[in-house]
């Protein structure tokens, strides 16, 4: 079955895309909450119309983010936890990490960033998905708090 994405489905596609799903993933859930539509032929002539259309807009919003991306790589994150040695107390997730970006000036939405879940001191990466083209390797630091 091909759909036409409504919105940004995660491990399918981005907005506007056509994608091939099983018949009942298309009927049962996507289709009935509002994520696709089905790729009918004038359907996707509508679709090729208005991403014509939103070409100019998009340049501009990656430049932004590309912008975004280069403030984000400049930022020094050191997170401070909780830890008996190297090994913490609980662990660190992308909410972490969006709150350590939150206090530097940074706002991101946790649901872009992918890191992993960390339970121990170092220096790890995670992944900042700023635009469908533009991800963002972003270093951080856990360190143990005093």
């Amino acid at each position: 079955m091909e759909l036409i994405l409504k919105k940004d489905v995660q491990n399918l596609g981005f907005k506007d895309d056509v994608v091939t799903v099983k018949n009942g993933y298309g009927r049962n859930f996507l289709i009935p909450q509002g994520f696709a539509q089905m790729a009918t032929p004038s359907a996707k002539k509508v679709l090729a119309e208005n991403l014509k259309q939103k070409a100019h807009k998009e340049a501009k919003i990656v430049d932004d983010a590309k912008k975004l991306a280069e403030a984000l790589k400049a930022l020094e994150i050191k997170i401070a936890a909780k830890a008996g040695g190297e090994k913490l107390f609980g662990s660190i997730t992308n909410i972490d990490i969006a709150e350590a970006l939150e206090k530097q000036g940074q706002s991101i939405d946790r649901k872009y960033i992918t890191s992993g879940i960390v339970k121990r001191t170092g220096k790890y990466t995670a992944s900042v998905r700023l635009h469908r083209d533009v991800i963002v390797e972003l270093p951080y630091e856990i360190v143990a708090e005093k």
